[in-house]
């Protein structure tokens, strides 16, 4: 027979992911003072009449009898149309308040009969909160409750009559508190019960248990709770110290005995913890980028708009709010993308520090970047504002690299960016690259391509057979890389249309191939820079037009170009990207000049058939 669930376990299954305290603090006003500002306020802007939502009426009214004088309880926002919008302590279901955690928190007040308008509550954990009074009848009449946890507090009295009609309730624990009197007989034969540290009927002289057999026994003094956390820590970090050697000398062995993975510099291994990234509410968002204010945006791209945001703690952000978050996955196939882009750890990928999520938002929140993108920086210049030198723009070349090929090689599944353009490549501090908007795209298996309704990118930058069929690979983001290495050297957008003044080439890697065919390697780099070395930008270039050849399976695979990027195999792929570029050009010239010949001859026939037709009869 398996083991029964202890309270803490049962709980932990009807979790989701809920937010984290947050810093935001917001005063909690009294109901009469609420309802003068509301008045006032509707009466100001025409707002919306609709009364509060009555589950955030009750959690407010509740907080206020439980008394959170060391204000634990921040980003419960009266004004927030649902609790189910992220506040934390609260889980929801079905657009209802199914669970409510607010043990350990150091309240002093009383449970207040606001809670029973929480009809569908079935998870209640108030334990070690120093709470008082006598036991609440009016909890009888939630019905749906299958946990309730009042432990170690100071209700005195006895079980009310009224809790006999919690038909549902599977496990109970009122341990620790001063109570007496009998304990109802049916609650004997729940799945968990605790009546330990009390003086209640139970125990060996009433031929009763004080705890079910599956309940875990507390002690009743608090030294000895204090001195098993700190036991149970102990080992606990020993245990995952033990693990992490041993898991590392088996990585190595497999390493050396394989060699699968190619060492990647400044490689992180992947945690899988969604402990580091915090989950903000919805109103910790609209204050930190001032309800979405246009003059905050500091970015747009295929996946939504970027704004520049400012925390409570002042912390500068970057918020990226996606678009088309109505996706049939819901809120679980976001969380499961988030966890994948969370592990995804590298010196040139930008790091998520959190997010938050409502029934129609999608927002992923990142840390500000000061320099910006690199596409800034090389064509979006403000006065007082310095460019990038050639070694920058080559460091920026090979953290790219490495970044992608982190994500095509290292993550599993592997993660395809699909829009990869210097306005995705940010600066930080030290002018290392980090690449910005990765996995916003599905996540694709390491076996197929993905194939989506929807191409998502920026022209120029998109590859051809994702264009035409949206079919992509990790093929799909070296093309893409390739546009990018042309954009450092150049400094020129992917797309130009002020070049039809001059010639029919709008593509920049059009306009490259004309120039190199006509040897004018010097109108090919960027004007602005002053000082360069011709071998490193020709280099920089072939390895640029290698990525970006019509056919998928001609282009090589990132690994590849990072060993092409230090010299290794470049001569003789670009040798044979010649050979094949003047086959091409050839057939191309000779098609043009077939057309042109049939063109000339359908013409002469067309004037020899209008001289017929003119001459007399």
């Amino acid at each position: 027979m398996a083991e029964t669930k202890t309270l803490h376990e049962f709980c932990s299954d009807a979790r989701r992911s809920c937010g984290s305290h947050f810093d935001v603090s917001h005063h909690i006003w009294t109901r009469t003072m609420l309802g003068l500002f509301i008045l006032t306020s509707l009466s100001s802007d025409g707002s919306s009449t609709s009364p509060p939502d009555v589950e955030g009426e009750a959690l407010h009214d509740l907080l206020m009898s439980l008394n959170d004088s060391n204000r634990k309880i921040a980003d419960w926002n009266y004004f927030e149309v649902s609790p189910c919008s992220g506040w934390s302590h609260v889980t929801c279901s079905n657009g209802h308040v199914t669970y409510l955690s607010l043990g350990w928190i150091g309240f002093s007040g009383t449970i207040s009969p606001a809670i029973s308008r929480l009809k569908f509550l079935n998870c209640l954990e108030l334990p070690d909160d120093n709470l008082s009074g006598a036991l609440p009848d009016f909890l009888g009449g939630m019905i749906y409750l299958q946990t309730l946890d009042l432990s170690h507090n100071k209700f005195h009295g006895h079980i009310p009559s009224s809790w006999a009609q919690l038909s549902n309730l599977k496990h109970l624990d009122l341990s620790s508190n001063n109570l007496s009197g009998t304990i109802p007989p049916h609650f004997f034969s729940i799945e968990t019960f605790n009546f330990t540290g009390t003086n209640l009927e139970c125990g060996a002289s009433f031929g009763t248990p004080c705890a079910s057999s599956s309940s875990v026994q507390v002690a009743t003094r608090k030294s000895k709770l204090e001195l098993a956390v700190i036991a149970a820590s102990c080992t606990f970090l020993l245990s995952l110290l033990g693990a992490a050697f041993i898991y590392w000398r088996r990585q190595l062995h497999n390493k050396l005995k394989n060699e699968v993975f190619v060492d990647v510099a400044g490689e992180d291994q992947c945690k899988i913890s969604l402990g580091q990234l915090k989950r903000f509410s919805w109103r910790e968002i609209q204050i930190a980028t001032n309800d979405f204010s246009e003059n905050n945006i500091i970015g747009r791209g295929g996946f939504g708009k970027v704004y520049r945001g400012k925390l409570a703690d002042n912390t500068d952000v970057a918020i990226k709010r996606l678009l088309d978050c109505q996706n049939p996955g819901g809120e679980a196939s976001f969380l499961r993308e988030v966890l994948l882009i969370s592990v995804a750890v590298h010196r040139n990928l930008l790091r998520l520090i959190g997010f938050c999520t409502t029934e129609t938002e999608r927002i992923l929140v990142y840390p500000f970047m000061k320099n910006l993108s690199v596409a800034h920086r090389l064509r979006d210049l403000k006065p007082g504002e310095e460019g990038l030198d050639w070694s920058t723009r080559k460091r920026v070349a090979f953290g790219a690299a490495h970044g992608l090929e982190y994500l095509h090689e290292h993550c599993n599944p592997k993660i395809i960016h699909r829009d990869l353009k210097a306005a995705n490549i940010l600066l930080d501090e030290n002018l290392e690259p980090v690449l910005g908007d990765f996995g916003l795209a599905r996540l694709v298996d390491t076996r197929l391509t993905h194939v989506t309704t929807q191409v998502r990118g920026t022209m120029g930058h998109i590859a051809p057979e994702y264009l035409s069929t949206g079919k992509s690979s990790e093929k799909t983001d070296v093309f893409g890389y390739g546009i990018t290495l042309l954009e450092l050297v150049t400094g020129q957008r992917a797309i130009d249309f002020s070049r039809l003044e001059d010639e029919e080439d709008v593509l920049l890697v059009d306009h490259i191939k004309k120039l190199l065919r006509e040897k004018r390697l010097h109108d090919i780099v960027d004007n602005n820079l002053k000082t360069y070395d011709p071998k490193e930008v020709e280099m920089i270039i072939q390895v640029a037009l290698l990525c970006t050849q019509n056919a998928p399976e001609d282009r090589p695979r990132m690994a590849e170009v990072v060993k092409m990027l230090k010299g290794v195999g470049l001569a003789q792929r670009w040798g044979e990207w010649e050979r094949l570029e003047e086959a091409r050009n050839q057939e191309l010239q000779l098609s043009l000049m077939t057309h042109r010949f049939a063109w000339m001859h359908e013409s002469t026939m067309e004037v020899q058939d209008a001289v017929q037709l003119s001459a007399p009869r």
